[in-house]
């Protein structure tokens, strides 16, 4: 582990590379010792740090890491998370400027939309699937404050779990669809890039948020009513470039759409 100075020098490193758009070397490499625990502590500062003046408002979390490929590349055995924040969302007719930051991709995810709160130790997925008001096609814009993604856990998480942004679709009722076969395609201007299906997180993206519920709680943190949770990708994250639009289908849920300039 490291100290409380390393760690607030770490999350001003972070900032910087954001606010700049001048991505730092790995945390791992600049702060010897550095662990999970100071990983998320790391993300709390800079979340303190954006919410603490009014400048914004946390939404929502996100999942990272739910599939078993990507927790074998990261030595993990279990999923990461990050918060969501109102200034993060994207709106389907407002072209995204790529330029904003270091190295943008997009996720295509299957999003919950909460109509009451969840409950945090011992939620389960009938907690979730009761506590759901819709289930939404969404993309979420992910990128990383470090340099090429050259990422550990212990980066990523610090960095806020690599989120950027987000948006999504209408929607509907979780209970009409089977959550563990939803199918995805990601394309850009009609050409087909990635594909999943839902069943690529954690096997069900319900259980995603079960966990996620279960693991906030112990750090005092409630999963609200209103809030956006995005339990994972269905298919690989796909690099953006300016001047195209991509698209994420899903079936029974629909398309949602980002276009960058």
């Amino acid at each position: 582990m490291i100290d409380d100075l390393r760690r607030r020098e770490a999350a001003e490193l972070l900032r910087g590379a954001e606010r700049h758009r001048t991505p730092v070397r790995p945390l791992t490499e600049l702060f010897e010792g550095i662990d999970t625990q100071d990983a998320y502590e790391i993300q709390l500062i800079n979340i303190r740090h954006r919410t603490g003046g009014g400048d914004a408002r946390v939404t929502g979390h996100k999942v990272g890491l739910s599939s078993p490929v990507m927790q074998a590349m990261m030595g993990v055995d279990e999923p990461d998370y990050g918060h969501l924040l109102d200034t993060m969302e994207l709106r389907r007719d407002d072209p995204v400027r790529a330029a904003a930051y270091c190295a943008p991709r997009i996720e295509a995810e299957v999003g919950f939309v909460l109509g009451t709160d969840l409950p945090g130790e011992g939620c389960t997925v009938a907690d979730v699937l009761a506590a759901t008001e819709r289930v939404v096609p969404a993309l979420e814009l992910i990128d990383s404050r470090i340099a090429d993604w050259r990422i550990t856990i212990a980066d990523t998480i610090a960095d806020n779990a690599s989120s950027a942004g987000y948006v999504i679709g209408e929607g509907r009722d979780p209970r009409e669809l089977d959550l563990k076969a939803v199918e995805a395609r990601v394309a850009c201007d009609g050409e087909l890039l990635a594909e999943g299906r839902s069943d690529a997180v954690l096997g069900d993206p319900t259980t995603a948020v079960a966990w996620l519920a279960r693991t906030v709680a112990r750090f005092g943190v409630p999963l609200r009513k209103g809030h956006l949770i995005l339990p994972g990708s269905c298919t690989r994250a796909v690099d953006v470039r300016a001047g195209r639009t991509y698209t994420a289908d899903f079936t029974g849920l629909g398309p949602v759409s980002l276009a960058f300039v």
